[in-house]
């Protein structure tokens, strides 16, 4: 395990996965996981990303194996966030990255690219909404969500929502559905409700004339999340968009479709970085 340590701050564990020849040059891809998921979750992906490029993976303060060394409720900011991100650029010592995101990783990406252009070669979001267009669908029955993680328990919580007809489709393997229900039990709840209280109110449609780098959006057809309003702000927003829709409904588009998502994001980075030389 690698963590960066830094005084006063969170703890931030991350991988790196490079299989590239080590007599070539080789750019770097930061996979970013969203909300309750961790580094983890990209492993379907590796294959076809890191025999060309270097990968960073990082697990969000307080989630996977970062630690939770930090207060949730006041330490829970899209700008605490973005440091985080840009500290580990720096101590890895890498100028520019192509940075794919996915849901809550997207949002951040949209940051990291409109505050700090220069670090951003190429910008992918995967099912990252603009803003949050939900509520009654991750409480579980309850007023809030942040009641229901409170009651109920991350296990439960993620029982009652990623468990729960819907979210995958009906023919998904029960194994990925209980590793899926399995890996988002083991956030801690105070994490995931004071990241929401960001969520709830943060929207990164004034983020979006200020990314300059190239956007690749990998979406589910009618995602739920994700809607055409959402779509269509995107489409007006950015400057530089190419836009692919999955053959699916489901939020969970970073582990269903991990061929093909990698694929688009391999061959969007390449054709930029060829573009470049």
């Amino acid at each position: 395990m690698t963590f960066l340590t830094r005084p006063g701050k969170p703890t931030l564990h991350h991988r790196i996965d490079d299989f590239t020849d080590p007599w070539k040059p080789a750019g770097t891809i930061i996979l970013q996981h969203g909300y309750a998921r961790n580094s983890g979750f990209w492993y379907g992906w590796l294959p076809y990303l890191s025999r060309s490029y270097k990968i960073v993976r990082m697990d969000l303060r307080g989630h996977g194996d970062s630690p939770v060394d930090f207060d949730p409720a006041t330490g829970s900011t899209l700008e605490a966030y973005v440091d985080d991100l840009i500290a580990l650029l720096n101590a890895l010592r890498l100028d520019a990255v192509h940075y794919c995101g996915e849901s809550f990783g997207g949002i951040l990406g949209m940051a990291l690219a409109a505050q700090h252009p220069e670090r951003v070669r190429t910008l992918t979001l995967v099912a990252s909404p603009i803003y949050q267009n939900e509520q009654a669908a991750f409480s579980a029955g309850f007023p809030t969500r942040e009641e229901a993680l409170r009651t109920l328990g991350t296990r439960k919580w993620a029982e009652a929502i990623y468990g729960a007809p819907g979210f995958f489709p009906p023919e998904t393997d029960a194994r990925l559905r209980e590793w899926y229900v399995g890996e988002i039990a083991k956030s801690d709840v105070e994490v995931l409700c004071g990241l929401y209280g960001l969520l709830r109110h943060a929207n990164a449609k004034p983020l979006l004339p200020r990314i300059n780098a190239p956007v690749l959006g990998l979406y589910p057809t009618s995602g739920a999340l994700t809607s055409s309003e959402q779509e269509a702000l995107l489409t007006e927003g950015i400057k530089d968009l190419r836009m692919v829709h999955l053959p699916t409904s489901s939020h969970a588009v970073l582990t269903l479709e991990p061929e093909t998502c990698a694929q688009h994001v391999l061959s969007f980075v390449t054709d930029h970085d060829a573009a470049r030389h």
